[in-house]
């Protein structure tokens, strides 16, 4: 049966064309918008400003950046706490969210002040739009925001105005998805429900935990991948049909190979998608029969003289091995591990580049850019830019054998590793170059966003 549980709501406030005055420095949060002279794209980066850590020697460029594409700076100051998302609203738009509980819309070619969405009380954990349907008549599109006020309130995109407020959820709701094919959103915190274009509650699960869902993706067969602390839960919706009126959501599988709790959760493709965990581990499943088609558990600086035949121990603290984030093209996946960037190839099945100290700290969002380039950014507050370049692989810095390893548990065969080995030798590896970086933050980058739009 269906339950509404949403009232409607108020409309939100529209703000000034212009960005207020500054802020006193000590609160001050703002946006960098950096757009590329005769660049077709822009990018726009969020952080917050804290105390500066200390800085740990890592590789630098100097002020001569002539493959650096972005020269110009502009700040966008709206935000009194610290933005962590953004997210694109249409070729010219995007939205900024973050600890302030508000919600701000910007113009992605002049960095104007569109619209300042006021409605939660606390900080905002997820954001994401709703376009509208093709066949529908209206054509706004609609913005959804989940706090830990324990709402999710949507938005008109045009004009600000709260469409409808949502209030009945017993826990903070962590993330937010949107099935387009069947026209659908999920909300996830302590359990998984699924609304309709109406804002109706069409099924819910029960309470799963009390670590609550941290990411949602989804897969084929009207499926989705929830990422439930250590675990991995496959649900399915169903729709309803002739002999059944009713939605539902069933528990197909739990995947139960991560030891630890599961931070980075994306698709790669229509057939995998891939996760990454708290103390480094990474795995790679096939999106259709939701099995392992690569493992790797550990991140470590190999030692020549290291026996393969022995079990590798950490050395580093968790935060230095962590996955924070992913991202990926149709040849490799992006992972930021801890302060490094690694460059896993799908069809090598193996790490083909690796920045161990790209960044002084955690590195906490990545992107891809056009040209075999890769955008980062991080809790020093730097940003940076990486080319990923071919070359011959060199007996003095080999590409870890262990990383990646397929189906390795810790443990390599001395013997059934020298295949692989020959293997790494004589193929074409490549390197992460930096290109750039982009000064202007004091303090952590949280993301980063593409706009897409000509300066």
């Amino acid at each position: 049966m269906k339950a509404n549980c949403s009232s409607p709501g108020e409309t939100g406030e529209t703000g000034s064309p212009h960005p207020p005055g500054p802020q006193s420095p000590l609160h001050q949060r703002h946006l960098d918008l950096g757009s590329g002279l005769g660049r077709s794209s822009s990018w726009t980066c969020c952080s917050s400003t804290s105390q500066i850590m200390e800085k740990s020697p890592l590789q630098t460029i100097g002020e001569e950046q002539t493959q650096n594409p972005y020269t110009e700076l502009l700040v966008l100051k709206a935000h009194h706490d610290i933005v962590r998302f953004l997210v694109q609203l249409d070729d010219y738009r995007f939205a900024s969210a973050g600890d302030d509980g508000i919600v701000v819309v910007w113009n992605a070619q002049t960095g104007e002040k569109l619209l300042e969405l006021n409605g939660h009380t606390q900080k905002i954990t997820a954001i994401i739009t709703f376009p509208s349907l093709e066949s529908c008549e209206e054509k706004n599109q609609l913005i959804l925001t989940a706090s830990a006020d324990r709402r999710v309130i949507v938005w008109d995109s045009d004009t600000g105005r709260q469409v409808q407020r949502i209030s009945c959820f017993q826990s903070t709701v962590k993330c937010l998805t949107v099935l387009q094919r069947l026209d659908v959103w999920l909300s996830g915190g302590n359990d998984l429900c699924v609304w309709n274009r109406k804002l109706d509650l069409l099924c819910k699960t029960s309470h799963l935990s009390d670590t609550g869902i941290s990411a949602l993706v989804e897969i084929p067969k009207n499926c989705v991948v929830a990422a439930v602390g250590k675990e991995l839960i496959i649900f399915r919706l169903v729709a309803p049909t002739e002999g059944s009126l009713e939605w539902d959501i069933l528990e197909i599988k739990h995947l139960l190979d991560h030891q630890d709790n599961i931070l980075s959760l994306i698709n790669v493709n229509d057939l995998s998608f891939v996760t990454g965990s708290h103390i480094g581990e990474l795995i790679i499943w096939d999106a259709l029969d939701w099995t392992m088609q690569a493992y790797e558990r550990n991140f470590w600086d190999p030692s020549p003289q290291l026996d393969t035949q022995q079990e590798i121990k950490l050395c580093q603290k968790s935060n230095d091995i962590s996955i924070h984030h992913f991202t990926c093209d149709e040849e490799n996946v992006f992972a930021a591990v801890g302060r490094g960037l690694y460059v896993y190839n799908l069809h090598m099945k193996r790490v083909i580049a690796c920045q161990k100290t790209a960044h002084d700290s955690s590195v906490l969002h990545i992107a891809k850019l056009p040209n075999r380039q890769l955008i980062s950014c991080s809790e020093d507050g730097s940003v940076r830019i990486w080319e990923l370049r071919e070359k011959q692989q060199l007996a003095a810095e080999p590409v870890p054998t262990g990383f990646f390893n397929m189906w390795g548990f810790g443990r390599v065969n001395k013997q059934a590793s020298q295949p692989v080995k020959k293997q790494q030798e004589n193929a074409t590896s490549c390197s992460l170059e930096l290109i750039g970086d982009l000064i202007g933050h004091s303090s952590s980058v949280e993301a980063l966003l593409n706009t897409g739009c000509w300066s």
